[in-house]
């Protein structure tokens, strides 16, 4: 839920009597429209501004903290089949964190897909870090036997990315 607060200050020695409350009501509408943190006026010596503070209520930690962490759905596999091809000998892991890119742009097909041949040094996919595309390539020949990771999932370090067989 969110708290609005509007204060207002006359400054300048200003007598807040003096003020028209008609004025600052309507300046505060005006910031509740506009979705403005603050509106301020000055007329002569007279100096009126509406400020807004707007809070969103804490989300309770425990709830967060109890949460349990959804595993990445593979695309390819089952969760138990993703578990045994993290270990398989030819898993290709993340060397950095950041999000992985099956694709080089949104419209154009995949690097590789399940079942494709690979060459070594061709290129996998990317991991964008700190707004550089990073090039994940082959270390070995061989057949794609499954993609561990779905276009533009965030990874982590040492995490299982793609198996070739």
């Amino acid at each position: 839920m969110t708290e609005k607060k509007i204060t207002t200050e006359a400054t300048k020695g200003t007598d807040p009597k003096g003020i028209d409350p008609k004025l600052v009501e309507t300046l505060g509408e005006i910031a509740t429209r506009l979705d403005l943190s603050e509106v301020e006026v000055v007329q002569g010596d007279l100096k009126i501004r509406v400020a807004r503070q707007m809070s969103v209520a804490p989300i309770p930690l425990a709830s967060v903290a109890t949460a349990p962490m959804a595993a990445p759905v593979p695309r390819s596999a089952t969760t138990a089949q993703a578990s045994m091809d993290a270990a398989h000998p030819g898993t290709i892991t993340s060397p950095m964190v950041g999000t992985a890119y099956l694709r080089p742009a949104p419209e154009s097909p995949c690097f590789v897909e399940q079942g494709a041949q690979v060459k070594v040094g061709e290129t996998l996919l990317l991991i964008e870090a700190m707004k550089t595309f990073n090039e994940i390539v082959a270390p070995r020949a061989g057949i794609v036997v499954s993609v561990l990771v779905e276009d533009t999932q965030p990874v982590e370090f040492g995490q299982p990315l793609i198996v070739i067989e």
